[in-house]
């Protein structure tokens, strides 16, 4: 008998203690990756507030639309294992799950499973519909996609944080959840033991994890490096914001550099609009500066209006990154933002040290929302 059968009755017996968290102070986080000397937060999301009493696999009845299927209900899935992931398409840490959630869909799909990727939107351009199915369409994602512009799914499961997980089992009972990375051989145990429950994934059991091969921004963080904690570019969630004379909201301003940013300070310079959500350049020749530690930065951005692309220019300690260039920079540090999305800009090699970086964009009409690192 193989390891994974022994160990499935354990892991359905743990998932079955208790009902999910329905506020932050009754959430607890899962385990961190190790600790890298600052609480580095793997996932994140907001409070939901008021929840639905509905059933909660009932309420994927109330999607805005559905992509790469019809419309499902929980009626129609009963007798199917469901995984259900929330998601948001910009989300660093989503990004670095969907190799496994990728595979699961195909290995077991014959098996009974059902993935449905529940897309909740961070920034309101995630709203945009299009944006979604082109992102949908370039990171091969084929299994079913809720599009949940209104919250209603993200309530109706009390959830709070981009990505989540939730396991139902045929009854159409949520049985576990994880929230963040990591954990991906429990979870398709799991996927495993429920599709057994129901009788129809025995040959399941037997089967090792699946193996994946990461690329580009989906490989998973170094850890181990990681001093950098995500950073918003807006007012409404702004840390350690470093251009002299502070925030002005929502009106044009001249900001600078000043003359150091410590660790983990950013700022502005040139002519930008601080908005809730973004830092919106209004002339050429502005500049974001970080000072950041760890392996890969990500800035999430977009022209702000569609069709206007804008080219940019990335430093890494006043240098072109070279080797240390990411997949939308070369190695001179030039890149265009031709749509809204993550950009990774640098990864570097070992090793890893305390680096400023610097992003100038040669035309104006660029927004820029947050910061991430892995």
């Amino acid at each position: 008998m193989s390891t994974i059968k022994l160990m499935l009755p354990a892991v359905l017996a743990a998932s079955i203690v208790g009902p999910i968290a329905a506020s932050a102070a009754e959430t607890k986080a899962p385990q961190s990756p190790p600790s890298t000397g600052i609480r580095v937060p793997f996932l994140h999301g907001f409070l939901s507030g008021e929840t639905s009493r509905q059933s909660k696999l009932a309420s994927i009845a109330r999607a805005n639309e559905w992509l790469n299927s019809p419309p499902l209900t929980a009626s129609a899935l009963r007798g199917k294992v469901v995984v259900v992931q929330v998601w948001t398409y910009t989300c660093i840490n989503w990004l670095r799950t969907l190799p496994y959630v990728r595979a699961w869909a195909e290995r077991y799909r014959d098996q009974g499973l059902v993935v449905i990727g529940v897309h909740a939107p961070e920034f309101s351009f995630e709203k945009n519909i299009d944006n979604v199915r082109r992102a949908a369409t370039e990171m091969k994602i084929d299994y079913p996609i809720a599009i949940d512009n209104d919250y209603a799914i993200w309530r109706a499961f009390k959830n709070q944080y981009w990505p989540a997980l939730y396991f139902v089992d045929a009854q159409g009972r949520v049985r576990h959840h994880h929230f963040g990375e990591g954990a991906y051989q429990q979870s398709e145990m799991t996927i495993q033991a429920l599709l057994a429950e129901a009788g129809g994934g025995a040959a399941a059991t037997d089967r090792k994890p699946v193996s994946v091969d990461p690329q580009g921004v989906e490989v998973a963080a170094d850890w181990s490096s990681l001093r950098s904690p995500e950073n918003y570019v807006g007012y409404g969630r702004p840390e350690s914001f470093a251009s002299p004379g502070g925030v002005v909201r929502d009106s044009p301003r001249p900001y600078r550099l000043p003359a150091r940013l410590h660790l983990n300070e950013w700022a502005l310079a040139g002519d930008w609009t601080m908005k809730k959500e973004t830092a919106a350049l209004n002339t050429p020749n502005g500049r974001i500066a970080h000072r950041f530690h760890a392996r890969d930065l990500h800035l999430v951005m977009g022209p702000a209006a569609p069709g206007t692309p804008a080219r940019f220019r990335v430093l890494i300690d006043g240098q072109p990154p070279g080797a240390s260039h990411g997949i939308d920079v070369d190695e001179q540090g030039n890149g265009t933002v031709t749509e809204q999305r993550l950009y990774q800009l640098i990864r570097q090699p070992q090793p890893i040290a305390d680096r400023l970086f610097e992003i100038e964009f040669l035309d104006s009409g660029v927004e820029a929302y947050a910061f991430t690192f892995g």
